[in-house]
């Protein structure tokens, strides 16, 4: 039996929960809808009882342990990001770098020749926080936290002196800098 699989998950009141025949799971809510295909191989029953959702796992295997609580995390996921949805923030480290939004695009200064230009995905809102911090926004965490590092892959901190683009609550490790022999 999975220990995360057997934990229930409360839908809030304006969040609905649908599973077709197919196996398409279908979440909506205030931020929005989201879509899970469930695959033939995970055997999972779904009870929906006055708000609170339980998964039943059909068979007791190790295969099927890691079926059910995967499917229970991802379901939970995607309750949370229609209900709340998820945030994900950047620091934007360095001498003269800057970031900002042009319409749909992030502008960013961030140590090459020419500014760096990023249009925002589908189901994403980029805002700007201030000259060096990026908001990503939505309410699909694994596209949220795909967009912010797509942002963070333009320039990854360097370890000498930090500079780059980081999450917030990242710490990097910082190197020594070599000292001039005799």
């Amino acid at each position: 039996m999975s220990r995360i699989g057997v934990k229930s998950i409360k839908l809030g009141p304006n969040t609905t929960f649908n599973i077709s025949e197919e196996g398409l799971i279908t979440v909506k809510g205030p931020k929005g809808t989201l879509k899970q295909q469930v695959a033939d191989a995970a055997k999972i029953d779904f009870q929906n009882k006055q708000g609170v959702l339980h998964l039943i796992s059909k068979e007791e295997d190790v295969k099927q342990n890691a079926m059910h609580g995967l499917y229970r995390s991802l379901i939970a996921n995607m309750v949370i990001g229609v209900e709340k949805g998820f945030e994900k923030r950047l620091i934007v480290n360095g001498v003269g770098y800057k970031v900002a939004m042009q319409g749909k695009t992030l502008v960013m200064n961030i140590g090459y020749s020419k500014p760096v230009n990023f249009e925002t995905p589908e189901g994403i809102t980029l805002s700007v926080a201030g000259p060096t911090e990026i908001v990503v926004e939505g309410c699909d965490k694994t596209v949220v936290g795909q967009c912010a590092a797509d942002i963070k892959a333009k320039r990854k901190p360097e370890p000498y002196h930090g500079y780059g683009i980081r999450y917030k609550d990242e710490v990097i490790l910082r190197k020594e800098i070599k000292a001039a022999g005799k």
